[in-house]
């Protein structure tokens, strides 16, 4: 009976480091020494280079401001014919058209204000 209970025990300590080995198993090894700190989860290290030499970081910034221009060119077409409409339109009748405008320009908005607050 001694071999039993020396097994059980042993079966407790590795159900109290499977956690552990779970975790380290599912968590990609991120840590270099070389580096004072760890790496953050999604954020790329700064000297990340593309295929032609440019920073990846550089790259996105780019990206994110000719969207942000292109997008707010759609929403600068979109209010001038939000008002063109509103003009035409009675001021006791609501076009579900206007409405529809105006969520346009909220998902626009909201677009632009995600991209500039990374």
């Amino acid at each position: 009976m001694g071999s039993f209970t020396g097994h059980s025990s042993f079966r407790r300590a590795l159900l109290r480091l499977a956690p552990a080995a779970l975790a380290a198993h599912l968590l990609p090894g991120q840590y270099d020494p070389h580096q004072d700190q760890m790496p953050v989860p999604g954020v790329p290290p700064e000297d990340t280079r593309l295929p032609n030499g440019k920073l990846q970081r550089d790259a996105i910034v780019k990206a994110d401001y000719d969207s942000n221009l292109k997008d707010a060119r759609e929403l600068n077409d979109l209010v001038k014919s939000f008002e063109l409409d509103l003009e035409k339109s009675d001021a006791f009748v609501l076009s579900l058209g206007l409405l529809k405008k105006l969520d346009d320009m909220e998902k626009i908005t909201k677009r632009i204000r995600g991209r500039m607050r990374r």
